[in-house]
Parts: C-alpha cells; sequence; structure tokens
C-alpha cells in the first residue's frame, strides 16, 4: 500500500460473479433429442386426430398448434430392406384393396423402407400428400437405427390438415394416382 492511496478493487471483490442460467445450443439440441427418442419409443402421439377428408378418404387434422421445426409424429411401420420391400409390394399388388403404406429412403448408403401398410393406432401413415404439405420427413436415428419423423415445415395452426410431400413424380404413379399432382 501506498500512503493516502486504497487499493484497486475488482468489482468482483464486492459482488458475486453471475453465472448465465442460459443453456447452450449444443445442450437445447441434445434435450430436444431426447424429447424426440422418447415420443418414438412410447409411441405418444399428441396433438392430432383422424378425420374424414373430402376427396381424400382419412386423413390427420392438427388439434394443436405445432411451432415450425417442431417434431410432429413418426411414420411408424416395419423397418426393411429393400429386398424385403420389393417382395412385400409384389404380394400387396395383388390385391387392389390394399393400399400403399411404403416410404423407401437412403440411410447410410443403404435403401430401406417403412412399411405402414398394417393398419395400427398409428397416425403418420395417414397424413395425406400435397406438394406444398405442412410436414417435411426427417430422418431421426436412435441407437444406429434409423426412424422417419415428420416435423413441421412451417406453422400449424390448430384444424389444418397436417400434409407432406410424398416425393413421388413417377409417370405410372401420378397415371395411376393422379392427386400426387397436386
Amino acid at each position: 500500500r501506498t500512503q493516502g492511496r486504497t487499493p484497486n478493487r475488482k468489482v468482483t471483490d464486492y459482488y458475486p460473479v453471475r453465472r448465465s442460467s442460459r443453456k447452450s445450443k449444443s445442450e437445447l439440441e441434445t434435450e430436444e433429442r431426447r424429447k424426440i427418442d422418447e415420443l418414438i419409443t412410447s409411441g405418444k402421439e399428441e396433438g392430432m386426430k383422424i378425420d374424414y377428408i373430402d376427396g381424400k378418404g382419412r386423413g390427420v387434422i392438427a388439434t394443436k398448434h405445432f411451432n415450425r421445426g417442431e417434431f410432429v409424429v413418426e411414420y411408424h411401420g416395419d423397418l426393411i430392406e429393400i429386398t424385403d420391400a420389393k417382395k412385400r409390394e409384389a404380394v400387396y399388388a395383388q390385391d387392389p384393396s390394399t393400399g400403399c403404406y411404403m416410404y423407401y429412403f437412403q440411410y447410410l448408403s443403404k435403401t430401406y423402407c417403412v412399411d405402414a401398410t398394417k393398419e395400427t393406432n398409428r397416425l403418420g401413415r395417414l397424413i395425406n400428400h400435397s406438394k406444398c404439405g405442412n410436414c417435411q420427413t426427417k430422418l431421426h436415428d436412435i441407437d444406429g437405427v434409423p426412424h422417419l419423423i415428420l416435423i413441421a415445415s412451417r406453422d400449424i395452426k390448430a384444424g389444418e390438415e397436417l400434409l407432406y410431400d410424398y416425393g413421388d413424380r413417377s409417370k405410372a404413379s401420378i397415371e395411376a394416382h393422379p392427386w400426387l399432382k397436386h
């Protein structure tokens, strides 16, 4: 100490250091991922109901607001490899009353299919097609197993029909199912 002078004190000598309680981006992403994992594994599907849609048959209506980027539902069914999928598709083609609920996708350079043809109480398989849908598909990995999920591509209001683009633009498919044009 020098005479007549006070020592140079820091603000932290008087006030404790304030730590932010905000979560980092990676912590938030990890929490969201765990939440989606839990919803998928539990099969919990909330904020939706089945309804009859004129000209389409059954469809799924939002009963709550979904924010853009929010998990909506899993496209749930049997996860099979392409060879098994082609065999099943040939069997289904023999029965015209059987709809097509097979979703093909690439995962780690291998082609898989989620076959949701079997009627269950799961709603993802009943979401109808629109080129301008309010949902989009995304792959979600749980312990190395791919799951197809639908997330909101924009804010979705309660009462709106949930829709996503099936992505099928083949001439044969459009001739068989003209609604794929819209």
